[in-house]
């Protein structure tokens, strides 16, 4: 169901709306595709392979913020030590592949510079269909790194490509990326929880 879809004429209106909308869209995901990209991830750090994630526009804020939380929220408490790169975060190196070869290349050619056998690809976009997205996880599928793709609206190819598709029932951006930045959070929380001593989970702050 697309929102707003009408003209609210209240803010309260409108805010009821939206939140409805957002828990609608959190409650109709699939929690077994969290459930598989938690393992996978645990395993990935575990194992000291390094995790790429990378995102347009609002998704760029949220791999971006996924970097904080992953990198120093996972090993708060824990002896894990997660390998996690932003494609989204360097404005000089995007731009120049942007402007002297395609902007559509400037996360796969960011890939084909790092990624190493057994690597892994996180991929950030409601459409599901921005070409630089899917030439990533094309690019990661034909080199031994794994992907996970966080979608929305109809899934797009990034649905069909990815090896893990966390999906967003929602056709609004941004209810999409607000449930995408909560299911960052869950996988960054819930991976750190299941890593600490049980005796300090209760007087931690999370």
């Amino acid at each position: 169901m697309k929102f707003p879809g009408q003209n609210y004429t209240r803010a309260k209106d409108f805010c009821a709306g939206y939140f409805g909308n957002l828990a609608a869209a959190a409650a109709g995901m699939d929690p077994s595709s969290i459930g598989k990209a938690a393992d996978f991830l645990a395993e990935l750090f575990s194992s000291g392979h390094t995790l790429y994630v990378c995102g347009n526009g609002g998704s760029a804020a949220i791999s971006n913020h996924l970097l904080c939380d992953f990198s120093k929220g996972i090993q708060t408490g824990t002896v894990l030590r997660p390998r996690v790169v932003s494609l989204s975060s360097h404005v000089e190196l995007i731009t120049a592949i942007g402007n002297d070869m395609d902007f559509a290349d400037i996360f796969a050619y960011q890939l084909r510079t790092a990624a190493r056998d057994g690597d892994a690809l996180m991929t950030i976009s409601s459409s599901g269909n921005s070409e630089n997205i899917v030439r990533a996880i094309q690019w990661a599928s034909g080199h031994n790194v794994q992907s996970i793709a966080l979608t929305g609206f109809e899934g797009g190819r990034s649905a069909k490509l990815a090896d893990i598709n966390i999906h967003v029932p929602a056709s609004n951006y941004g209810v999409v990326e607000d449930v995408h930045q909560s299911v960052m959070h869950i996988l960054a929380q819930f991976i750190r929880m299941r890593l600490m001593d049980p005796a300090l989970i209760a007087d931690s702050l999370f």
